[in-house]
Order: C-alpha cells, then structure tokens, then sequence
C-alpha cells in the first residue's frame, strides 16, 4: 500500500467537481461526486437524536441497498430543523442531480453542512447544479474542488488517496473529508466521502466502514459536541476488477486495513484543523480489560475541556486526566496505573504505579511546547489498548464560534 498524490477521483471512474451556488457569501459551497457505473454504497450517520433532512434521506436510500452513482454536498447550511420543508428540499437536490446526470433520484445521495434552522435557498442550489454539473473531471484538480466547496470553517482541505494491489489488480482509496468544530464520538460536523473502485459486497464493504469507524471518526473530539449531519458515505465501483472479495478472506483484510488507513488519516487531518487549536494531542490506554474500556477511557480524557485547556496553557495537569480517567465509572486499579508525555522525541513521566513523580516543570513545558504531543496511560488490567485523538481549546476556539452566524 503506499499513499499518492489525490482524493476522490484517484479510483477508476470517479468524477468529482466544486463550484459557487449561492448558499454562501463568496467561497465556493456546493461538491458532486459522480461515479460512472453504479456502486455499491454504504454509509455511517450521526446519533444525534436530531438528525438533518439528507441525513434521513440517505438512510432512507442505503436502506434500499441499491447501487447508488451520486454524491451532492452544500456547504453553509445544514438543512436541519427545517420541518417537511428541509426534507423535500433535500429531494430536490437529489431530483436534480438525478436529472443532469440521467439518473434515479434513489441512486443520488445528499448531504447538507453549516447553520441549523434555516431553510436552503433551494432555487440557488438548483440552479447551481444545472450550471456547473458538466464541469465533473477525474483529475486531481477536480477533486480538490469538491474538497474545498465542503468546507465551512476548515482551514484547508482534508484529501487522502491510496493504492494498493489485491488479486494481481491495482485497487485505489480516495477520500476528502469536512471537520473544525462540532467533532465529538458518535460523529461531530464532520463529513467524509470515500471512492475506491475495489469490486467488494456490499455486505462486507458495510462491515469494514463501520468497523473502521469505532477506531478513526469516532476517537476523535475537537470540542464535544455532537452534530445533526455528521455523515460517513463509502461508494465502490469495482472498476478495478480484482476478484470480487466476498468472503473475509486476506484480499478482504487487505481493503479493510487500507480503508482504515483512510479513515485515520481523515480523522486526524479534521483534528489538526480543530477550530482556533494549536496542538494535536494523541491520548493512549494501555493494559485495559476491554477494548471498549479502552475507547471509552481515551474518549474520556480527550473530550475534557479541563484537559483541554491544560495542553494550550502549556501545564502538565495530569490530574485532570486522572480525573477524567475516574469518571468514567470503569473499575481500574489507581495504585497499578502509570502516566506519561512524550513529544519531539522527548519524554517525562508524571505518575507511576499510583504516585507522582517529581519531574522538572520546565522540561514539562519544552514537551508541551510541542504542536503534537502523546499522553501515555499505563493500566494492569488487561491487554487491550486504543487511541483517540483531539486538540487544545483556546481562546482563538471561543471567537470562532461567537462570531459563526456572522
């Protein structure tokens, strides 16, 4: 496997474009993802109880498990809150698209991202689409489009491809990706496409996206909170032509490692682009007694604000993660527990065994000067271990989002 210059429409039959609707400002706010021959489709969503309009739209069409050829995103405005009216704009713009590209509206899936409680300027949207849909090209410019048309308060766009060979054939992974504020696990904004044009079952291509997705999307927090359209879309092709993989045999293995590949990389690229951060802080739990005390406790101590805080003043709080550690309700013996931060090569232990280890504040702050640091929780539980991924919180964070409407 080794990764290559692109995003989605590195994979054989994939076009892509960006363009300007009208549903923002100035900033091109409208992507569409096309590809040439059905695909098989699958999806991960927000569990948020309040789910936007192409939120439920796109269930409602994965549900069908039927090929599907499109992908239309606006950026701008999330269509969420917006009643029956919110619902069939989001057919609409799958109507529409349908029609450009002589499809079935079934075989368009939508997406929606930006303010909630407003409805979209759905004649703007419309007419956008009309104008530009004959501009999708499988160069890499044409995927950057897309990428960048998805954003909202991202600072650059996130785009991975990859290839790697399964059966003799080349098979490509691309994905682009949305997240600044709102990331949280369970999904927060945050909106990822991923092509490839592996020939895949359905059925095992759904179990390696949400098997991924417990260790990529959801072990990452920028600021705890949850959104309405956090959506997770996959669509393969099969254009590759490799033997189609329908049974979890080592060519299945070796997709399901790729996508996740994908999918971190995504993950952590939405991360270091955390609304106003400035520091990229990987937290892992070793020694647990189930992998899912593993999650939960690096979850934990990811989402804490206190925690948080701590990395962007530059203070080695460890008690804050023993905090956040204990709150959690999982049995974990404190006395058999060690704590530690390594940055640049660099490395200070600040708890071993259940007690503090004198350490010099000013090497603590050298590591935590760093723009990526690695806490490091030892427990003797068990053997199971994850990793989650967050920032720092700073002021730069609270200016964003007070001044997000305007």
């Amino acid at each position: 496997m080794k990764v290559i210059q692109g995003g989605v429409t590195n994979p054989k039959g994939f076009k892509a474009t960006g363009f300007f609707a009208g549903v923002r400002k100035k900033k091109n706010d409208m992507a569409l993802i096309f590809s040439e021959v059905p695909a098989n489709a699958v999806g991960v969503f927000t569990k948020n109880t309040v789910k936007a309009a192409p939120v439920l739209w796109d269930q409602q069409i994965l549900e069908l498990k039927k090929k599907v050829q499109a992908v239309v995103v606006n950026s701008g405005n999330a269509n969420a809150c917006t009643g029956e009216i919110g619902k069939k704009h989001t057919e609409i713009m799958a109507e529409v698209v349908a029609e450009c590209l002589n499809l079935k509206k079934q075989e368009v899936l939508v997406s929606s991202t930006g303010v909630i409680g407003v409805l979209l300027p759905i004649d703007k949207i419309t007419n956008g689409i009309k104008e530009n849909y004959s501009k999708l090209g499988y160069s890499n410019i044409d995927g950057d489009l897309a990428a960048e048309a998805i954003m909202t308060t991202d600072t650059f766009p996130k785009k991975i491809a990859i290839e790697l060979d399964i059966d003799g054939k080349i098979v490509k992974i691309g994905g682009i990706a949305k997240g600044s504020g709102m990331i949280h696990p369970n999904m927060g904004t945050m909106l990822a496409y991923i092509t490839t044009d592996v020939n895949i079952s359905r059925e095992l291509l759904d179990k390696a996206l949400k098997e991924s997705t417990l260790d990529s999307y959801n072990m990452i927090s920028v600021d705890g909170d949850t959104s309405t359209n956090d959506t997770v879309i996959v669509m393969a092709n099969g254009l590759a032509e490799n033997k189609k993989i329908t049974k979890e045999n080592e060519d299945y293995i070796k997709f399901k490692e790729a996508l996740h590949f994908v999918n971190t990389s995504l993950s952590q690229q939405i991360v270091k682009d955390g609304e106003g951060a400035g520091k990229f802080i990987s937290v892992t739990v070793k020694g647990a007694n189930t992998k899912e005390d593993a999650r939960t406790l690096t979850k934990s101590v990811i989402n804490s604000n206190l925690v948080k805080t701590a990395f962007f003043g530059e203070d080695a709080n460890w008690g804050r993660i023993v905090c956040a550690l204990g709150y959690t309700g999982i049995d974990f013996n404190l006395d058999k527990t060690s704590i530690y931060f390594t940055s640049d090569g660099k490395k200070i232990d600040l708890m071993r065994d259940g007690v503090p280890v004198e350490f010099d504040e000013e090497v603590a702050k050298d590591i935590l000067k760093a723009s990526e640091i690695e806490v490091n929780i030892l427990l003797d539980e068990g053997n199971e271990e994850a990793t989650a991924w967050g920032c720092d919180l700073s002021y730069d964070y609270v200016k964003i989002n007070a001044d997000y409407r305007t």
